[in-house]
């Protein structure tokens, strides 16, 4: 395979910045302080430079800016898998909120590495970015905390309150409570969770969470009934099912995680000619957009994902505009949505 040979970078426009002075008859100082929307430009002046790139088509590379003169208007958005489509609503509000004050978001697949995730700090160290905001596990941001504490970054979903940056997420211990309650009140004592590589903080918190109420409950719970996956896709999903169903006792009810993982689970049911509730009720946790077109429709913990991208975006910009202020910890509301599956 032939290797890779990197690309120049793109030019601003087909039309330069020194064609847009010409055209309005101003310096190329003035196009600029009125491209970045410095108020030291009169307005008359300002209107005619405005016109000019109009009529030219003329177009700002903002990240080549950036690389050039290291301002920027930049915020990194650093997520595990930009497969999950949970993190997709997530990142709209981030971008929604960024684009309103005038930033851009770049998008950053860490896939849950310290490594690479130390990588995109660096871009905060040398000012390419303006400040970032973290959804990898707080394993990670742990290992980095002792390098990045001084540095403009929010957590979003994964976060420790001891950490000493603005943080935004739900109480997934509480919210696993809640699944499970639901399904004790439908009369299931034989209740299987399928849980996510618990280097995340949510997983550790959904465990607790499950193992709690069916305590509470008076229910012994039984280790088979519990798997640990690796991934949160589809496929994860229904293995987890398959052994669980294969057991003699097997659950009458499956907690999972993650709407993916749910949605696997309800494939190995059907592959098995399961019926959905009345022989095995399932919940998810996410509530992502094909959660409530499959059927049956699946009963679902909803996070609020786009008001958490939009408060994880405004949390940064309070400590950009003072970052000296304290700026506080936020917990949104989940909710337990009740579709067929449970």
């Amino acid at each position: 395979m032939p290797s890779l040979v990197p690309l120049p970078p793109a030019p601003e426009s087909a039309v330069s910045i020194s064609a847009v002075a010409a055209h309005a008859g101003v310096s190329v100082a003035t196009v600029s302080r009125v491209m970045n929307d410095h108020g030291s430009v009169r307005a008359p002046t300002r209107d005619k430079v405005l016109a000019s790139v109009a009529k030219l088509g003329y177009r700002m590379n903002h990240l080549a800016r950036s690389l050039r003169t290291s301002e920027s208007r930049m915020l990194l958005t650093m997520v595990p898998d930009v497969g999950n489509p949970f993190y997709a609503q997530i990142v709209r509000g981030i971008d929604t909120v960024a684009r309103e004050h005038g930033y851009f978001v770049l998008l950053c697949d860490t896939g849950a590495d310290a490594g690479r995730e130390r990588s995109y700090f660096d871009l905060l160290r040398m000012h390419r970015a303006d400040g970032a905001i973290c959804l990898d596990p707080d394993t990670v941001q742990h290992a980095l905390s002792h390098e990045s504490i001084s540095l403009p970054w929010v957590a979003c979903c994964e976060f420790d309150p001891g950490v000493a940056v603005p943080y935004v997420g739900i109480d997934n211990h509480r919210a696993a409570c809640d699944a499970i309650a639901h399904l004790l009140a439908q009369g299931h004592t034989r209740i299987g969770l399928i849980n996510s590589d618990e280097c995340y903080l949510y997983a550790r918190q959904r465990r607790h969470g499950y193992l709690d109420t069916l305590a509470a409950a008076g229910v012994q719970v039984q280790a088979q009934w519990m798997r640990t996956v690796q991934s949160l896709d589809y496929e994860a999903g229904t293995q987890a099912a398959l052994e669980l169903m294969a057991q003699a006792d097997a659950p009458t009810a499956i907690f999972a995680v993650s709407d993916t993982l749910a949605i696997g689970v309800l494939s190995a049911l059907r592959q098995l000619n399961k019926r959905v509730p009345q022989d095995v009720a399932v919940i998810g946790f996410d509530d992502i957009a094909i959660a409530a077109q499959i059927d049956p429709g699946l009963t679902t913990i909803a996070q609020p994902m786009r008001e958490l991208g939009e408060t994880a975006a405004r949390l940064l910009l309070q400590r950009l505009a003072n970052p000296a202020a304290q700026v506080p910890g936020v917990v949104l509301q989940h909710q337990l949505v009740l579709r067929g599956s449970a």
